[in-house]
């Protein structure tokens, strides 16, 4: 403890120290909040393999599943900044923990829509309970991760949303072929296996988590203080922000815009990638795997371009690069009809969109402290609109 206080006397934490706490939280929060992020992502997602047979079971036609899929960030953008508000106020443990619960719920109670307005209450309903989770756990790692540790750590984390088609594409089309089983259709079954786990995951978050690193217990003392000093140093000379000046700040509009754009297409390609797969004659099988495959160069492209970033510090420059590589992907995927080509286009534009992301999330901390760091990363939420949006307009496609 003593060499602990000599050497942040000195400019700095004892870098081994912060290093042995830092992967003691990376082994402790991110495998948890990265499971979780990837129900997440599935939960809002999987809706789109569920058209291959709901859309006929419950007499949806295509504007009416892009308004049910869109509509879920109607009320996830509504409620983004109060949830983000009450995680600061009673704790990220015990909102984080609610959200999962809830969302869970909300995503199995899809298996019960029984027509258009039924399927458009339920998917409000997810988003209202949905809202906070992202942008909570980003602001979440600040709090635990030093600044030079967070691209490398918020990358493993959110590689949770390429994982989760990777993973979750082949396993929805896998459950769409239970259909009749106990009376209940495949579409079904895939909501309610696929949403429960979310309310699992929300209890172990109440158990396993802290919301701040001085209460971390599977930290040493040596480490906790290590750490905290580091922490400590990356907010020195910071501005600190409440919300409404955070609202109102040029940078977190300037960003609101640029999250406008990369979510647009990433959860347009997610949302709509099984109908236009299984409009070029494929099986439900064939489009899982067929799915599947763009996320899983995402992944790979994510995780090095995040080491990229960390090595080079160059977040900008890196940002606008892979927003480019996503804006021609996106282009050149309208321009190809045949099926390779064009799912070619696609796997450019969500490894552009997913690797933006990454850097992206790690930019409104260098500005952002107190209250405002979970309210300016609503930024990003803004952008749901748009998603809403791409629905409709794919549907009509």
């Amino acid at each position: 403890m003593t060499d602990v206080t000599a050497n942040a006397s000195c400019g700095g934490a004892d870098s081994g120290l912060v290093a042995s706490a830092v992967s003691k939280n990376t082994w402790r929060l991110v495998p948890l909040l990265g499971l979780a992020y990837l129900f997440n992502y599935l939960d809002r997602t999987s809706v789109g393999f569920a058209a291959l047979q709901m859309n006929k079971a419950i007499g949806l036609s295509a504007t009416q599943f892009g308004w049910g899929a869109g509509i879920l960030f109607f009320s996830y953008c509504l409620l983004e900044v109060p949830s983000n508000m009450m995680m600061y106020r009673f704790g990220a443990r015990r909102w984080l923990a609610r959200i999962m619960i809830t969302w869970g719920l909300a995503a199995a109670a899809t298996a019960f829509a029984v027509g258009p307005y039924s399927f458009y209450v339920i998917r409000f309903l997810l988003g209202v309970f949905e809202a906070g989770f992202f942008p909570g756990v980003i602001w979440y790692i600040s709090i635990w991760f030093p600044a030079k540790y967070r691209t490398s750590v918020l990358a493993l984390f959110m590689a949770s949303t390429p994982l989760s088609s990777l993973l979750g594409s082949p396993i929805s089309a896998a459950l769409l072929g239970m259909d009749g089983l106990w009376g209940l259709a495949g579409w079904q079954w895939m909501f309610l296996i696929e949403g429960l786990p979310a309310c699992v995951l929300g209890v172990l978050c109440l158990v396993l988590l802290a919301d701040t690193p001085d209460q971390a217990k599977w930290l040493t003392t040596e480490e906790r203080q290590a750490l905290l000093d580091e922490l400590a140093s990356d907010k020195h000379d910071k501005p600190k922000k409440d919300l409404w000046a955070a609202m109102k700040d040029t940078r977190v509009l300037m960003l609101t815009a640029i999250t406008f754009a990369f979510t647009i297409g990433s959860y347009g390609i997610g949302i709509w990638l099984p109908l236009i797969l299984k409009n070029h004659g494929l099986t439900n099988m064939e489009v899982g795997w067929l799915t599947a495959v763009p996320y899983l160069f995402a992944t790979i492209g994510m995780l090095f371009w995040a080491r990229l970033v960390d090595r080079s510090g160059q977040k900008i420059y890196n940002l606008m690069a892979a927003l480019i590589l996503g804006a021609l992907g996106l282009a050149l995927s309208v321009v190809f009809t045949s099926l390779f080509p064009a799912l070619t286009c696609l796997t450019l534009a969500l490894i552009g969109t997913i690797s933006a992301r990454t850097v992206f999330y790690t930019i409104p901390q260098g500005f952002l402290t107190g209250a405002a760091a979970p309210a300016g990363s609503h930024s990003s939420t803004r952008s749901a609109r748009s998603v809403a949006s791409s629905a409709r307009i794919w549907s009509a496609s």
